[in-house]
């Protein structure tokens, strides 16, 4: 008696295959067709019409702008997924502790919402140089100004003749002669418009008193009139002022003017000493950093990679957290374990696995980043900022024009790219076994 044949449970696999095909097509026409396109185009000149050989990728390790990109993206590879990783990771343990875990988790999620592009616009001006625009200096500004109360005057300077009490002396002002306790010592500066000390307090005289005491005051009168050298109604005092009393070469006191301009040595009742004022009162005040200039324009862009993807490494570390069986970490607390211990010796290696994920990821993209640095930098300074792939794109169209150059800084990526890439891939099969 024959065996009856089993039948297949489900449509056949050439229906399979048939479903199949529309993706298959999709995946050849947009991956794998531009990738043997450029392979073959890497190796021809900017024209496309001479074969070059190996010359566009020799080049890429020659010219000095290129290794410029090389150094960024070695960068960019060191410090920003580790600092997406870290953050996530400090980020998911510390929301598991407070209350309002879900609205914390979707605040530092949200820039996952904003495409690069706008987070390019959004951070070129937070880096704006003026405090009065930029977020970022003027919150350094403001810290900076609690604790020092430095206040520039940049080109005050005393009037240059013979009835002017003070000159300039290297960049400090000096008081010509030598000055005693008991009689007011006035210092006229000029170089200051009227317009700029327009808000600033009424020049005083200062009060009675012992001591050697003094001001100091912008001598100049809109529209001009006034007296030489002597204070008028509408001149203006200059607060903050450091003022040095000198014996000899040694400094023996120093202080700071008041609103209207006056000081007061309260300590010095006897001797004679020349006042001088140092040049730190002259320079322009700290106005923050140059975040867009040469030397932190690469940490400023990484930064504003971290601010979008720090949430989204966040949620992936979170889940991994939720799935770490609770049991190992109360027998450790109830063992003694401090919560450092817990979180070092336990919950870290426990997440290994997401971190790694996280980590290997965040290289990916950092490898391709293209967006923040070219709308961040500016184009004075984009040649310090460039990354492998804004160079590949400034090469073949951003005005270079030689597409062979391009198609091998292509295929360098994607060479750098595949070996993260593998390995995640690895570890996904991994996992699922």
């Amino acid at each position: 008696m024959a065996t009856p044949q089993l039948r297949r449970l489900g449509p056949s696999p050439a229906m399979a295959w048939v479903f199949l095909a529309p993706a298959l097509l999709l995946l050849a026409a947009w991956m794998v067709y531009p990738i043997v396109y450029s392979v073959f185009r890497s190796f021809h000149d900017a024209s496309g019409n001479t074969f070059v050989g190996l010359e566009n990728y020799g080049a890429i390790f020659s010219d000095p702008a290129t290794l410029t990109t090389i150094r960024n993206n070695i960068i960019w590879v060191v410090v920003a997924p580790l600092m997406v990783t870290v953050l996530g990771l400090i980020f998911a343990v510390l929301t598991e502790r407070i209350r309002w875990a879900t609205a914390f988790k979707l605040v530092l999620f949200m820039p996952m919402a904003v495409s690069l592009l706008a987070a390019g616009v959004i951070f070129r001006l937070v880096y704006e140089q003026d405090p009065d625009k930029g977020v970022a200096n003027a919150i350094i500004t403001t810290v900076q100004g609690v604790f020092s109360g430095d206040q520039g005057y940049p080109g005050a300077r005393p009037r240059e003749n013979d009835a002017a009490p003070a000159v300039l002396q290297g960049g400090a002002v000096v008081t010509k002669e030598q000055v005693r306790p008991g009689t007011p010592v006035l210092i006229p500066l000029v170089g200051l418009s009227p317009d700029a000390v327009a808000g600033f307090a009424a020049a005083q005289a200062p009060a009675a008193g012992p001591g050697l005491s003094g001001t100091i005051w912008i001598d100049t009168v809109r529209g001009g009139g006034g007296t030489v050298n002597q204070i008028d109604a509408q001149e203006r005092g200059l607060a903050g002022v450091t003022v040095e009393a000198v014996e000899g070469d040694t400094v023996r006191a120093t202080t700071r003017t008041e609103a209207d301009g006056s000081f007061r040595f309260d300590e010095l009742t006897s001797g004679s000493y020349g006042l001088r004022l140092p040049e730190s009162n002259f320079t322009a005040a700290f106005g923050g950093l140059t975040w867009l200039g040469p030397t932190l324009i690469t940490p400023a862009i990484i930064g504003a990679y971290i601010w979008v993807w720090a949430g989204f490494a966040m949620v992936l570390i979170a889940a991994g957290l939720s799935a770490i069986p609770r049991d190992a970490l109360e027998a450790a607390r109830i063992d003694g374990a401090t919560e450092w211990q817990v979180f070092r010796k336990i919950t870290v290696p426990l997440l290994s696995p997401v971190l790694l994920v996280v980590f290997v990821t965040m290289i990916i993209n950092v490898l391709k980043v293209f967006d923040l640095v070219f709308i961040i930098a500016p184009g004075s300074v984009q040649p310090q900022a460039n990354v492998v792939a804004l160079e590949m794109w400034r090469v073949s169209f951003g005005g270079g024009g030689n597409q062979g150059m391009g198609s091998a800084l292509a295929i360098f990526l994607l060479l750098l790219v595949l070996p993260f890439m593998a390995f995640n891939i690895r570890r996904f099969r991994r996992d699922e076994r």
